[in-house]
């Protein structure tokens, strides 16, 4: 139902700063949830952050103050602005969108790779 493509990943100092985007595509209009979520091996999948149709974010204790996520309505557009950037943060990222009616789940993209290295 929603395509999702993320870009913006790559490689960065501790205490830099990444954007991470992603664009949605499809029934957009449905979508009432988008969010950021990152994975590292043998890891579970955990939440970054996430935002909801009226703005509201929501965002995982360790990324408080780092990081910030905003929603282009207009565009279809999920932004995730990474900030003090620690090894911590590296993982595989991904973006994710709910629509109204769909599965609990949401639709994902492909994943975009963060790596913050000296």
């Amino acid at each position: 139902q929603v395509h999702l493509v993320e870009s913006g990943g790559g490689l960065v100092q501790p205490g830099g700063s990444l954007r991470l985007s992603c664009v949605a595509s499809g029934k957009t209009h449905m979508i009432h949830d988008m969010g950021w979520y990152r994975q590292t091996p043998g890891k579970p999948r955990e939440l970054v952050a996430h935002i909801n149709y009226v703005g509201r974010p929501t965002y995982e204790d360790s990324v408080k103050g780092r990081f910030t996520i905003s929603w282009d309505n207009a565009n279809d557009q999920v932004s995730l602005q990474m900030n003090s950037l620690e090894s911590e943060d590296t993982a595989m990222y991904y973006c994710n969108a709910k629509v109204a009616g769909g599965d609990a789940e949401g639709s994902w993209g492909q994943g975009t790779q963060v790596t913050v290295s000296s």
